[in-house]
């Protein structure tokens, strides 16, 4: 945290500002070291704010929610020191103006308002490349969300609806204290129709997909399995080599000093080697994650750089596969986040991968 916010006031001296703001639940995760602001899990912004200028920062709440955020979201009062909770009446919005900005003119932010400036890219630079300890609470994440997936693929069965599984995959997040921020589901017959499938009332059939976003402390891990209900039909098992070939070619050039631009149009050409080439425009390929699903998507102008500490999750797709893990950069390599050791695997290129979920007992 102390970290951080030396951070922001570097970018506070470099551009004459005097105060930033951290209105979204990213960036207040990201400033307390996982703390939550969140209460309604589709709002960007949360129920608290970091405020920080040259020579104070402190966590701004109402009076409704400073104790809970004292005690269970900000160490129990172990970072008062650092990170103090101020409180302002609640539903006061000139009080908390006024305890937010006080006599600044010249306000960052990152969720900017009126007369507020955007972060410099500096500091989104560094939010977007993951510190040890945060790693170290990525790891966690990402194993727990892979876990949960195993689970409930395992007890999957052709009659349960897509509704059934989201919600048992849901369900397996929320017992392991992360929060379900996308679960996504398509049986045999909507698999081969659509990239986002979001469920519906309708039975698995002999084939699924389960995508899942799961944060925790402020993070997001995103993986994407896939169950068979039988031996896994010759069509989907070529479709599922191309997207791990895909994969491969654009994890061999993830490496430090990689623009995401370039990592986009190594995939274009995976696409158009495998006889897919339109495949690069009907679906977002994914980019870096850390306190978004995505921080930064890879696009054919995305100006964003790779760094060790950044953290992918890249989905190349065909008609009817998808391949998504959430990795890892370190300084001995790539690092897959959301490996469950029970999952089938195998190496790729050094690294573990995936397979489809062969249920032979179906």
């Amino acid at each position: 945290m102390e970290t951080k916010l030396a951070w922001v006031r570097e970018a506070l001296a470099q551009s004459g500002a005097e105060v930033c703001r951290l209105r979204g639940t990213d960036g207040f995760a990201w400033a307390t070291a996982g703390g939550s602001s969140t209460v309604l899990l589709t709002a960007e912004t949360g129920v608290a704010e970091v405020v920080v200028r040259p020579g104070e920062a402190f966590v701004l709440t109402d009076r409704i929610e400073a104790a809970r955020l004292e005690a269970e979201e900000l160490g129990g009062g172990e970072l008062a020191g650092v990170l103090p909770v101020r409180a302002v009446p609640w539903g006061d919005g000139r009080a908390w103006e006024a305890a937010a900005r006080g006599e600044a003119t010249r306000v960052l932010s990152d969720r900017p308002g009126p007369g507020e400036a955007a972060l410099p890219a500096t500091l989104q630079a560094r939010k977007r490349t993951m510190l040890p300890a945060e790693l170290g609470r990525f790891r966690r994440v990402g194993r727990l969300a892979a876990e949960a997936v195993t689970e409930v693929l395992l007890a999957a069965t052709p009659e349960m609806t897509e509704l059934a599984l989201a919600g048992a995959a849901s369900a397996a997040l929320r017992r392991r204290g992360l929060e379900d921020a996308l679960a996504l589901v398509a049986g045999e017959r909507r698999l081969p129709l659509y990239r986002h499938p979001t469920a519906q009332d309708e039975p698995l059939g002999r084939v699924a997909m389960l995508v899942v976003c799961a944060r925790g402390y402020g993070l997001v891990a995103s993986l994407t399995r896939f169950v068979s209900f039988g031996h896994l039909s010759p069509e989907l098992r070529a479709a599922h080599a191309e997207v791990s070939a895909a994969e491969a070619a654009v994890l061999a050039a993830s490496v430090p000093g990689a623009r995401l631009s370039e990592l986009y149009h190594v995939l274009a050409d995976a696409y158009r080697d495998l006889g897919h080439p339109a495949a690069i425009s009907q679906h977002h390929q994914g980019g870096v994650a850390g306190y978004l699903a995505r921080e930064a998507i890879a696009t054919p102008d995305s100006p964003m750089t790779l760094a060790e500490g950044s953290v992918l999750a890249w989905n190349p797709s065909v008609r009817g596969a998808k391949i998504e893990d959430t990795i890892a950069m370190t300084g001995d390599g790539l690092e897959v986040l959301t490996l469950d050791p029970d999952w089938p695997h195998a190496p790729v290129n050094g690294l573990e991968r995936p397979l489809v979920l062969e249920r032979l007992d179906r």
